[in-house]
């Protein structure tokens, strides 16, 4: 007998729910999240060769991506407030694609898991790559925010298929 899923954060009448966590098991759990800012090639390069009249827009970028993952609960009602032991951010150039890949891996010892941390640390360092440029290239494009993978929990290691081949 397989065990349908439901949505987590309704309740039985319909109602949003903040889902009681109390019962599961700490287990380090960790959530790696990416997503993509296409620009003009110009705006790449001021990027990479720290020619940006703004300074320097990865550090900016990482520092508020950090700071979006710690302010998660704040900002997406029905998270609960963890207390994360590891956040990181990373840029990729996709040459190819004229745009940064910006990876997060957010990481903790609780009863809850990561994912929306990971996804909003990557949502927030876009943002601000977008905020930072804006002036120079107001067509940027962000894209493909996604979980890529997640471990811990009652469901374990998960992989986005795409994700394994590479």
């Amino acid at each position: 007998m397989t065990q349908e899923k439901t949505l987590s954060h309704v309740n039985q009448h319909g109602e949003a729910n903040m889902v009681d966590v109390t019962d599961k098991s700490v287990t380090q759990r960790v959530a790696y999240a990416q997503g993509n800012v296409l620009m003009s090639p110009k705006t790449l390069s001021l990027i990479n060769n720290q020619q940006h009249a703004k300074g320097d827009v990865f550090a900016v970028a990482r520092i508020a991506g950090i700071q979006g993952a710690k302010k998660c609960s704040d900002l997406i009602p029905l998270c609960h407030p963890l207390m994360l032991t590891k956040v990181q951010i990373d840029f990729a150039t996709l040459e190819d694609e004229s745009g940064i890949r910006i990876s997060a891996m957010c990481k903790l010892a609780g009863q809850t898991g990561v994912e929306m941390e990971a996804l909003t640390a990557v949502s927030v360092a876009a943002l601000t790559l977008f905020d930072m440029c804006k002036a120079v290239d107001p067509s940027m494009t962000i894209n493909g925010i996604q979980v890529v993978e997640k471990l811990g929990g009652k469901t374990g290691h998960w992989q986005r298929k795409e994700a394994q081949a590479s």
